[in-house]
């Protein structure tokens, strides 16, 4: 029973952070910014992304409320005519700019090389930057508000996370997760005043920078080598004094990463490892995730049949607890949490059989991504 209870009492506490994060210091986009007068570059990395980044184009091209806005697509050595798709969107549009870009040099990565090549050969009298994947569709007035939300709350870096599109049984157990992991665990408003490069998190899918800063912390040379270029980002931000911040963009951006479980499965696969770090301590995470989040209902069950009804009821309150927490992130996110929330446990588990199978793959050096060897 003290085992149980201890559980309880640990979950009760993470949704309770949960509930703090997203009530009262997780930044919310408006809907209604004010017209941003500063240039502004949308830089848009492309690798073989001919089947779905016309939703994306068309999204940018509708922008409203960036009167100096311009577009730089790079073409990330494309074999399924990407390129044409953009020409055939884009059309002779004076905003859009298309680059071909060259393959990455030892020591970088695919997305860092791209996203590097995009802020240095984008117009220079641009003083804002904004990093969009083609996976995500965004409002009208979204770059609008997130350079805006960028200048109101001074800082160098701003991560507008999307609403995350979900569409299969493997979407709803795995990709909530991203958007609770970080409400849960991480102390939004101490990442925020804190200059710890540790204390640091950010979404590649749609990212914001000031350029000045950016340039300050060595942009994406210095994540050359990241699978996780987004995180290391904000650390080089933070390591050069710049500030960083996460909002809630989920108004005003979608993003539907994976197309199906293999793309979702490898997705995962080929970063978390990198999330982690040494194997020890992606152990120690996932055997206290498992502890607290499926081990709980496992009690109540055995408790029930082995007549304990106190162990139970215990089991059980720790069970809605930890479920209650996916209600609070999923909503405070636009996520969608009815009846997703109840297969938390579930979630947990397949988030560390793909931590598991990361560490096996890497060991092995079998991850790659578009081709593209990551390690």
């Amino acid at each position: 029973m003290t085992v149980v209870l201890t559980l309880l009492f640990g979950v009760a506490v993470l949704t309770g952070h949960t509930l703090v994060n997203a009530g009262r210091w997780l930044r919310r986009l408006t809907d209604r910014p004010a017209e941003v007068t500063e240039p502004v570059a949308v830089l848009l990395p492309l690798r073989d992304e001919a089947a779905r980044v016309t939703p994306c184009l068309e999204a940018l091209l509708a922008q409203r409320g960036v009167p100096a806005l311009r577009i730089v697509v790079l073409d990330d050595g494309s074999t399924d005519g990407t390129a044409d798709v953009v020409r055939a969107v884009v059309g002779d549009d004076p905003r859009v700019t298309l680059l071909t870009g060259v393959a990455p040099p030892p020591g970088w990565l695919g997305k860092p090389h791209a996203c590097w090549q995009l802020a240095t050969r984008t117009d220079p009298a641009a003083t804002a930057l904004v990093f969009v994947d083609a996976d995500v569709v965004l409002h009208p007035y979204a770059v609008a508000a997130a350079v805006t939300e960028l200048r109101a709350a001074r800082v160098t870096l701003l991560s507008p996370y999307p609403r995350i599109v979900v569409a299969t049984a493997a979407d709803r157990l795995v990709q909530p997760l991203l958007q609770w992991l970080w409400l849960t665990f991480l102390p939004l408003r101490a990442m925020e005043r804190s200059p710890r490069p540790s204390l640091a998190a950010a979404g590649g899918q749609f990212l914001v920078l000031d350029r000045a800063g950016y340039a300050a912390a060595g942009g994406h040379a210095v994540v050359a080598a990241s699978v996780l270029e987004d995180v290391e980002l904000a650390r080089a931000v933070k390591r050069a004094g710049g500030r960083i911040a996460l909002a809630d963009g989920s108004r005003l951006a979608s993003c539907r990463m994976y197309a199906d479980w293999p793309q979702l499965r490898d997705g995962y696969s080929k970063s978390l490892w990198a999330s982690f770090g040494h194997p020890g301590a992606a152990a120690a995470v996932v055997a206290l995730l498992l502890l607290l989040y499926t081990a709980p209902p496992l009690a109540a069950l055995v408790a029930l049949l082995a007549g304990a009804p106190a162990v139970a009821a215990a089991g059980l309150a720790a069970y809605l607890v930890g479920v209650a927490g996916r209600v609070v992130s999923a909503r405070a996110t636009g996520g969608r949490w009815w009846p997703d929330a109840l297969a938390h446990p579930v979630s947990v588990v397949v988030l560390g059989w793909l931590t598991l199978r990361s560490y096996h793959l890497r060991k092995r050096r079998r991850l790659s991504w578009r081709g593209r060897p990551v390690t």
